[in-house]
């Protein structure tokens, strides 16, 4: 769901359970909980799992009315069951492409478009659905009068698919990240890995075939932060899904992706393209190798020369 229509949910939610009091957590939380928000969705997940969705984008300028120029001249192709890494200086404009993919923002010029692998047909944002789209933001929104299972059935509650379907739903997505034994609990009883699983959880219950990501693991402790990028790395090749993931670090991106654009500093510009020259299966250990480190070094210089 997008935010504004998760904080309209929220307030008609709260009020339904005003008087739920949520146990009081019995540790305390060293890392930040951060997380991610579904876009609305338009149609029931299928039990078929399709082919990831496509990305094209062509000479997109995005403008703000400040008259700063984020954006300018981008032209992207992410292929169906990409995963694709964007790195770039702070404030360049990585979150504001993501948003447009999303079709949660619109460019001045140019157009973005989502692409069927089977027959190339191309959907317009504004024309077509947004029903196959996950985003993870930078913040959780985890409803916190609701236990893990409640919040990542929400997208399905939303749909209108009844409860015993979107539990059962919920339940195999819980599972899928790792937090089976943690479905009853709330947010305040979780720590920020956990709390990060369960929005993952709640994205992937919609079967989404483009996964959008803007820095889901960046407050996270190094630990959990490399936990997370085995799993969801782990999930991306099992589920088929396109991935496009906004980063600072190119050790995460050079272990999650196939590829890796890097964006100059504003207006952005794509000034790398680049294809990691590394095995297609990874476990954490090829964080150690001498390959790995070569091509973190490819996106680290890449970066170091466009940086203001």
């Amino acid at each position: 769901m997008s935010e504004r229509l998760l904080k309209r949910f929220d307030r008609t939610d709260r009020a339904r359970n005003e008087q739920h009091v949520t146990p009081k957590a019995h540790f305390s939380m060293k890392d930040h909980a951060l997380g991610l928000t579904m876009l609305p969705m338009l149609q029931k997940p299928s039990h078929h799992r399709e082919s990831g969705l496509g990305v094209r984008i062509e000479g997109v300028r995005r403008q703000f009315e400040n008259g700063v120029v984020a954006l300018d001249g981008i032209d992207l192709n992410v292929a169906s069951g990409e995963f694709l890494a964007i790195l770039g200086p702070s404030g360049c404009g990585k979150s504001t492409l993501l948003r447009l993919i999303a079709g949660l923002d619109k460019p001045q010029g140019g157009n973005v478009f989502t692409m069927e692998a089977s027959h190339g047909r191309a959907d317009r944002h504004g024309l077509g659905t947004r029903a196959d789209i996950a985003y993870v933001f930078q913040d959780a929104h985890l409803l916190p009068w609701r236990n893990v299972l409640a919040n990542v059935a929400l997208p399905l509650e939303l749909m209108g698919i009844e409860r015993k379907v979107r539990e059962e739903s919920a339940l195999r997505a819980i599972e899928q990240v790792g937090l089976g034994d943690a479905a009853d609990r709330y947010p305040n009883q979780l720590s920020g890995g956990m709390r990060m699983r369960a929005s993952l959880a709640r994205a992937l219950v919609t079967e989404p075939r483009l996964l959008l990501m803007d820095e889901p693991f960046a407050a996270l402790d190094e630990i959990t932060r490399q936990r997370l990028d085995d799993q969801l790395r782990a999930l991306w090749a099992a589920l088929n899904m396109t991935v496009i993931f906004v980063t600072h670090s190119t050790i995460e991106a050079a272990f999650l992706a196939q590829r890796a654009i890097v964006l100059s500093s504003r207006p952005a510009r794509i000034v790398e393209d680049y294809t990691l020259n590394l095995p297609a299966e990874r476990t954490g250990s090829i964080r150690s190798s001498p390959a790995f480190a070569r091509e973190t070094r490819v996106l680290y210089q890449a970066l170091e020369r466009n940086e203001v």
